[in-house]
């Protein structure tokens, strides 16, 4: 999805909202996002961003950016740990206080992701959505502001 400043099909007052909330934070949490980045660069090493694809708005897909949590630890048949393994102490830290979250400002930014709606979930989950549960991405999207109440079938 290409950066929109007035993406088609968002109401303005929601855009406008947006902007009038993500580009101050950008500009009065950038020294706080650089220091993340840093701490996270000398502590555990690149990366430092974490990307991954989810679904948005009418289904289309963008790239998440949040700040990396997790080691890339695998075992000895060179498959990845658990999750539950592979959060470092710092991601720990990150994640309780919803650091890791800042990057996210750049998809709201890029219209990518809207300050309220439900939470993105991963590209993997589509197919398994019902039609009522796949409305959900009638809504732009912001990953920390709110979760899905619906179910996904199992």
């Amino acid at each position: 999805m290409a950066a929109r400043v007035f993406p088609a099909g968002v109401p303005l007052v929601k855009r406008l909202l947006d902007l009038l909330v993500t580009v101050p934070a950008l500009v009065i949490l950038s020294p706080v996002m650089i220091l993340v980045a840093a701490v996270i660069l000398i502590v555990e090493g690149p990366p430092v961003i974490f990307r991954q694809k989810r679904p948005g708005h009418r289904g289309e897909i963008f790239t998440l950016y949040k700040f990396r949590t997790m080691s890339g630890g695998i075992d000895r048949d060179g498959k990845p740990l658990p999750d539950s393994q592979r959060v470092t102490r710092l991601g720990n830290f990150l994640r309780a206080t919803s650091l890791d979250e800042l990057p996210e400002l750049w998809n709201v930014l890029r219209g990518e992701m809207s300050i309220v709606g439900p939470r993105p979930l991963l590209v993997e989950y589509l197919p398994r959505y019902t039609k009522e549960q796949a409305r959900r991405h009638e809504v732009k999207q912001m990953d920390d502001v709110t979760t899905s109440r619906l179910p996904l079938d199992r």
